[in-house]
Order: structure tokens, then sequence, then C-alpha cells
């Protein structure tokens, strides 16, 4: 399943806790354990910063003011243009 390899260097200390933390928590090895805390966290991260959770007021008035809104103007388009030369869509 791996395809690729991570090689890091990290204090006696860091090495002893998660050994122990892994065996504690029944992993077959500190491997096994560092990636899925890789992958758990990095999922984690990914899903706060990708989204965004607002009371359901604040959406109605969000949702009001996109139904009112008028044909989009010049610099409407421009920062759409802008955003996605940036690559953020």
């Amino acid at each position: 399943m791996a395809t690729v390899r991570l090689d890091m260097r990290l204090s006696e200390e860091i090495k002893t806790k998660a050994e122990k933390a892994s065996a504690l928590l029944g992993h077959k090895s500190l491997i096994e354990y560092v990636v899925k805390i890789m992958d758990e966290h990095a999922s984690h991260v990914i899903a706060q910063c990708e989204s965004l959770t607002v009371e359901n007021n604040v959406f109605d008035v969000f949702w009001e003011a996109c139904n009112k809104a008028r044909k989009p103007n010049k610099a409407l388009k421009a920062a759409v243009t802008y955003v996605k030369k940036q690559g953020f869509t």
C-alpha cells in the first residue's frame, strides 16, 4: 500500500513516548501508529480549513442577500478571475 517514504529525525524522548503510546493502543509498529495519527490529524486540519459553519440566522441573512443581489459588476468579475488564477477554486 505504501508508495512513498518519509524519513525523519526526532529526540530519543519523543520516540520512546511514541513507542509506548503505540504499544498501549495495540498498534503493530511505531510506523503504523505514526501513519494513523498523521492521517487523522491531516484530515481534521483539512476539514477545519476547508469548511465554514455558521448559525442558521447568519446563513439566512447571507442567503437573502444572495437572492437580492444584482448582476455581477466588473469589480466582482475581476475578483472571480483573480481568485481562479490563484488556484482557490
